[in-house]
């Protein structure tokens, strides 16, 4: 399988080999979707597959997706403090509660609800979730934080709910809190620092060893700290670090051959990253970056980088560049390897959502780990892609960041 191995590498070959190898995202057989969930089944061409588009309607804002040993799947929905279950490839129409109220919020921004199966679910029956609570009195400013519960596939509610973990800094811009379970069965967190924080937090926690912002955390699965983290008994350093210098980390996975963590981050004005996080590394954010300081910043105080006429520095000695990067931004989400037999010439391929580019990234690497083309698919469904999933089905099911969004399902169609 032609996949990427090994540490992390400079990106500016990779992303130029990327742009030069880019595929057209290929023509629908029938008319897009202009905004919405899809009203019935497309087919959509690609480089590779044909694919079948449905969609599982119903859902305010979904945001995160984790599937269960029963093949049923959890959905969270940005702003509410409920879950939702889809059984039978159908959604239950009764939400599942008991998450803790803080949850609901009116921000409309990368401040979502992440949901994950422990990976012994079937005998313990733990999920979790992250969130950002908000801080009494000021209910925009808010800390991420972990919790675990009991649930029953089925059940109408939650169950001996906790709060395990609290991170250490208030924001009041909050970014993603993603998890993974890694091979060594840590819990791995990811929260972003990506600045335009007014009040509370700024883009230069994410090089503050004391904050958890803008890091990627290692804890045990009950919210522990690990003893042999790289941090441990380091002065000044939280314990609880595992890699830093995030700026908004949008999507975790795990690579099938290496166990790496791959990371997918959202740039400011371009220079969206894809990472392989290792331990005791820094990736750079704010002091280095592919992306510019928005328009709206124009001096680059608010986003802590330098006007946006000007390109910040994109290397450092002792900090990481991306394995590849978008320039301009897509606004990459949630990420995946496949590795399923469905779509057999995207096996070992890395899918990315993408928001504000609307569609599904795929990117195909050499034996070297060289990114060798990328193919953006699913423009014509015009659908902000928050996260993608691979079922135990071997498909591929996607979260639609919409108001009136969907859990989509991607099928091969065999063409005569």
């Amino acid at each position: 399988m032609a996949v990427p191995r090994g540490a992390p590498r400079t990106g500016r070959l990779a992303a130029v080999a990327g742009l030069l190898c880019l595929w057209p995202g290929g023509a629908a057989a029938q008319a897009p979707t202009a905004s919405g969930a899809l009203d019935r089944p497309q087919l959509i061409r690609t480089a590779a597959h044909t694919v079948r588009v449905t969609a599982i309607k119903g859902f305010v804002y979904p945001w995160a997706l984790a599937f269960l040993p029963s093949g049923d799947a959890l959905v969270s929905e940005q702003g509410r403090n409920t879950l939702r279950r889809i059984h039978a490839g159908a959604l239950d129409p009764v939400p599942i509660t008991g998450l803790p109220q803080g949850i609901t919020s009116t921000r409309r921004d990368t401040a979502g609800v992440e949901v994950i199966v422990h990976p012994r679910y079937a005998e313990n029956h733990f999920i979790y979730v992250a969130y950002w609570k908000p801080k009494g009195g000021t209910p925009e400013t808010r800390a991420a934080t972990l919790v675990r519960a009991r649930y029953d596939d089925g059940a109408p509610a939650l169950q001996d709910v906790r709060e395990i973990f609290v991170a250490n800094a208030w924001v009041d811009g909050p970014s993603a809190a993603r998890l993974l379970f890694g091979r060594d069965g840590k819990l791995y967190m990811a929260l972003g620092a990506p600045g335009f924080n007014e009040h509370a937090g700024s883009a230069a926690d994410a090089q503050n060893p004391a904050s958890h912002v803008g890091k990627i955390l290692r804890l045990n699965d009950d919210g522990t700290t690990p003893s042999d983290n790289p941090f441990v008994g380091r002065r000044g350093y939280a314990p609880e670090l595992y890699a830093l210098g995030i700026r908004n980390a949008i999507g975790l996975t795990l690579h099938p051959d290496t166990g790496e963590i791959w990371e997918t981050e959202n740039g400011p004005q371009g220079g969206d990253e894809v990472n392989i996080i290792k331990a005791g590394l820094n990736y750079g954010w704010p002091a280095i970056t592919y992306g510019r300081a928005y328009t709206s910043d124009p001096e680059g105080k608010r986003s802590g980088l330098p006007p946006p006429t000007v390109q910040p520095p994109t290397s450092f000695e002792g900090m990481v560049e991306p394995v590849t990067y978008y320039k301009p931004s897509i606004a990459l989400a949630g990420l995946l390897f496949y590795t399923g037999d469905r779509f057999p010439l995207w096996k070992g391929h890395l899918l990315a959502g993408g928001l504000v580019g609307m569609q599904v990234s795929r990117i195909q690497f050499n034996r070297q780990g060289l990114e060798t083309r990328r193919e953006a698919m699913l423009t014509e469904l015009r659908q902000r892609i928050r996260d993608i999933r691979q079922g135990p089905d071997g498909l591929v099911y996607l979260t639609t960041d919409m108001p009136d969004g969907a859990v989509l399902k991607l099928e091969p169609v065999v063409e005569p």
